[in-house]
């Protein structure tokens, strides 16, 4: 973000430079005052880096039989050049340029306030809070939030995540949907995210309380568009069945990765396999809810892993799928190994389109719930309706 401050005399350049960390996204800034005549892009990147090196990840680890071929063959490649993110190790040097979002409002008039105020008041969570969206501002003065059901701790650990964890996290609120639902009223918003912590301490991974939030939220303001993005219940069918048939418009669950990283980046109780059967088995559950999934990029990840991710999700007819670029929230978490550009984004974007998914969000600050993709898809829901109605 940057304010240029003109005078007759000289031109000075306020530099407003923003770190804020991906599903962790602690946000700190710093502003620093320079001529204009000496912000250079080679300055830059001395005082902060440019984000495009360093980095680069650590080699993937050898299996058995990899091990023996090498012993076997000196000229065997290590894992042919795959790399994979790992806690400690190297980041890219600083940030790149395209790393911008606006403020939040943090006057008392705007819906940013209001929400928030809604929230506290009830003593509710949101996703946008517990993970520091750096997109928060923009979601929230628009009137959008996430609400986090089922607490704010954790069951899993997985390796990109900062909100916190317990094998043991207290019960859930058993008067949260009524709560959820009183707050969306106030908002006055139409389209809504729910979505949650794993919650593996739960018979049914908390699929009935998702339920009956959406039950109540419909009861209240049935021409209102919910989704639901949440955990893969254990890979436990009646959990998705019970939450597929609730009422929602759009079951999100989010691969999170590609096939390989799944081990690295995940809690070992996930896994590729059991997210796709999840999105999967909502689909036929109920043949006319959307479906929506999201992964982070720039963990060691390679551009036909990506495709193939984007084949797998196709194939079960998933409708929807985001990209966004990870960021490190803490040193105790995967360190980035690479900053995806734009160009590739946009690539990503075009190639799932292509495919036949139905919206593609694609770009380095897209997250699985993210404002402009509740726009897209509001409209494109109520568009499909009409038209099914129609005929």
């Amino acid at each position: 973000m940057m304010k240029m401050k003109a005078s007759m005399l000289n031109i000075c350049l306020l530099i407003l430079v923003t770190n804020s960390q991906a599903f962790g996204f602690g946000t700190h800034t710093t502003t620093t005052h320079v001529h204009r005549s000496t912000v250079s892009t080679e300055i830059r990147a001395i005082e902060r880096g440019d984000g495009m090196s360093g980095g680069g990840g650590v080699p993937m680890p050898k299996s058995k039989e990899k091990a023996k071929d090498k012993a076997n063959d000196e000229n065997n490649n290590e894992d042919d050049g795959l790399v994979r993110p790992k806690v400690g190790a190297e980041m890219p040097d600083g940030r790149p340029s395209w790393f911008r979002v606006p403020a939040p409002s943090l006057k008392e008039d705007s819906r940013y306030s209001k929400v928030k105020d809604s929230l506290q008041n009830l003593s509710l969570n949101t996703v946008c809070e517990e993970a520091q969206c750096p997109n928060i501002g923009e979601c929230w003065n628009g009137g959008t939030g996430t609400i986090m059901l089922l607490g704010d701790t954790c069951t899993r650990g997985c390796m990109f995540c900062a909100v916190n964890t317990s094998q043991t996290p207290p019960p859930p609120d058993p008067f949260e949907p009524f709560k959820t639902a009183e707050a969306v009223s106030e908002w006055g918003v139409d389209y809504i995210v729910l979505t949650s912590v794993d919650r593996d301490d739960i018979e049914d991974g908390g699929a009935g309380h998702f339920a009956t939030t959406v039950e109540l939220l419909k009861m209240k303001k049935p021409e209102l568009l919910v989704e639901c993005l949440v955990s893969d219940f254990r890979g436990d069918k009646d959990s998705v069945s019970k939450l597929a048939m609730s009422g929602l418009d759009v079951y999100a669950h989010n691969m999170e990765t590609v096939e390989r990283l799944q081990k690295f980046v995940r809690d070992p109780r996930a896994g590729y396999a059991q997210s796709l059967s999840t999105l999967e088995h909502a689909k036929k559950a109920k043949p006319d809810l959307y479906t929506k999934t999201s992964l982070m990029l720039g963990l060691g990840e390679t551009d036909e892993e990506v495709i193939q991710t984007m084949k797998d999700l196709r194939a079960i007819d998933v409708d929807v799928v985001t990209f966004g670029q990870y960021l490190r929230p803490t040193e105790n978490h995967l360190s980035v190994v690479n900053y995806v550009t734009p160009e590739k984004f946009e690539y990503f974007r075009k190639v799932g389109e292509e495919m036949g998914f139905k919206y593609v969000a694609s770009g380095p600050m897209v997250r699985s719930s993210y404002k402009a993709g509740e726009f897209y898809l509001k409209h494109m829901i109520a568009k499909e309706r009409k038209e099914a109605m129609a005929s």
